[in-house]
């Protein structure tokens, strides 16, 4: 049995986009909800909080420091020292009603981050991609919510899902382009407790998704078979990362949205931060190279 251990009870609305720097030894998250970005300190165990004006939905890291951010109102680089925002680009401006959701940083120093409507969940989100010269390009739409972004060790496959219609998806990417195609269908989740929110891909190639609302995190092997599944003591897990000096220790994020009294009750680290040791090592988190 692997023990998982709530390292941080942060009592976070919607903890999300967990990102660990192997420059400052550090672990980044946020919660969308709040919103704030938060940086731990994991060696001495201080956590630093940074109010955000909009709804976040993810993060990255900067080559040179400070953060990129995807809000409700498009990305921005974060100095977060100073708490500062400079915007870069909101590439739907004319929706109001949708904001940015989860992104991750690929290796040649792009952020990927797609977008959802925050009122109704129509299918009015899109994926983008954030090269390092500040140009932004659409590479897909008709997503309800955009979630599990994350790549192979080889950089030949992108992992994606939409939560809301349950499907988690690889897709064949091309690493110079930047662009996806063939997309096949690893895990559908109609079937079972929770939906697939945020992921990560550990360096034998094996992908750990979130269940939110399902209470676990589940092993994909490449093919789609299950490998192992590791339950939590709260039923919203969003996402995780691995981090720590070796890269051996697996951070969770979790929500408490949603939630009535009695779920609260019976889960008090709800909306903390987790981490556990899974027995494999992660990767490196990549920069964006803007």
């Amino acid at each position: 049995m692997q023990t998982v251990n709530c390292i941080v009870q942060a009592g976070n609305r919607l903890g999300e986009s967990p990102v660990w720097s192997t420059t400052e030894q550090c672990l980044y998250w946020v919660d969308s909800r709040a919103p704030a970005v938060y940086r731990l300190q994991t060696e001495t165990g201080v956590v630093t909080r940074r109010d955000m004006p909009h709804v976040i939905g993810s993060i990255c890291l900067r080559k040179g420091g400070g953060l990129v951010i995807a809000t409700q109102d498009g990305l921005h680089f974060l100095d977060f020292e100073a708490g500062a925002l400079t915007q870069i680009v909101d590439p739907e401006s004319g929706l109001p009603e949708n904001r940015f959701n989860d992104g991750r940083c690929d290796r040649k120093g792009r952020f990927w981050a797609g977008t959802m409507n925050d009122v109704r969940r129509d299918p009015t989100g899109s994926l983008y991609r954030l090269d390092p010269d500040l140009s932004v390009h659409a590479i897909r739409d008709d997503i309800i919510v955009p979630n599990s972004i994350c790549w192979s060790p080889d950089d030949t496959v992108m992992y994606f899902a939409d939560t809301y219609r349950d499907r988690l998806m690889r897709y064949c990417f091309d690493a110079e382009a930047g662009t996806i195609n063939d997309p096949v269908l690893i895990a559908d989740t109609t079937a079972v407790t929770g939906r697939p929110d945020g992921s990560t891909v550990d360096a034998e190639g094996f992908l750990w998704n979130a269940m939110f609302g399902g209470g676990r995190l589940v092993r994909y092997a490449p093919d789609g078979r299950i490998d192992r599944e590791v339950h939590l003591p709260v039923s919203q897990p969003s996402s995780c990362v691995f981090g720590g000096p070796e890269l051996d220790t697996l951070y969770i994020t979790s929500a408490t949205q949603r939630l009535t009294p009695e779920d609260l009750a019976a889960q008090p680290l709800a909306g903390g931060l987790f981490a556990f040791k899974p027995g494999v090592r992660g990767l490196p988190e990549p920069e964006f190279a803007g």
